[in-house]
């Protein structure tokens, strides 16, 4: 009986370290997958929303973008519809910008340009309540799938949507426009 007693216990002590290390790894997943700051995780299935428009950028970011957005968000850029309603989000997908030697021999002059090595993947949620602190928009920054733990990263976010605000009211805090 003693023998019983002294195996359940031992089974009670494994299980419970092993439940414990579980909850571990499952917690530390779950902060690779959300925004330090508002929670942001990275939408199931956005690789197959709806292309919103494409954008350049020079310089220190050298890369292309493509933005995308779910039904609710390409709804109101169609409609012309700001502010954004809740439940908008916008995905934009970042790449090195990179000329492709293999069709500049093609072509009859160094002209193509491709995406190169991914560099991040930013999100954009609109939750009026939510977020109200950062004007109605939450954000988050993911790099191979993963949240970018850098607070001051993803407060950047907010800081520059605010810039254009003051340059374009009623755009709600949204740099990009719907490309027809």
């Amino acid at each position: 009986m003693i023998g019983v007693r002294k195996l359940g216990a031992a089974a009670l002590i494994a299980s419970t370290l092993l439940f414990g290390l579980s909850a571990g790894v499952a917690a530390s997943r779950a902060e690779e997958r959300a925004s330090p700051i508002h929670g942001v995780e990275l939408p199931e299935g956005y690789r197959d929303w709806k292309l919103i428009s494409v954008a350049q950028e020079n310089g220190r970011n050298n890369d292309i973008r493509a933005i995308l957005g779910n039904d609710i968000a390409i709804r109101a850029f169609r409609e012309g519809k700001r502010p954004f309603p809740d439940g908008a989000i916008l995905v934009r997908l970042a790449w090195r910008y990179e000329a492709s030697a293999r069709n500049d021999k093609v072509f009859p002059a160094p002209q193509s340009f491709v995406a190169g090595a991914p560099t991040n993947v930013q999100v954009s949620v609109k939750d009026a309540k939510r977020y109200a602190a950062t004007g109605g928009w939450g954000y988050g920054q993911f790099e191979d799938g993963r949240a970018n733990p850098d607070r001051a990263l993803v407060e950047s976010c907010f800081a520059c949507h605010q810039k254009l605000e003051a340059l374009d009211p009623g755009k709600d805090l949204v740099f990009t426009d719907y490309s027809r």
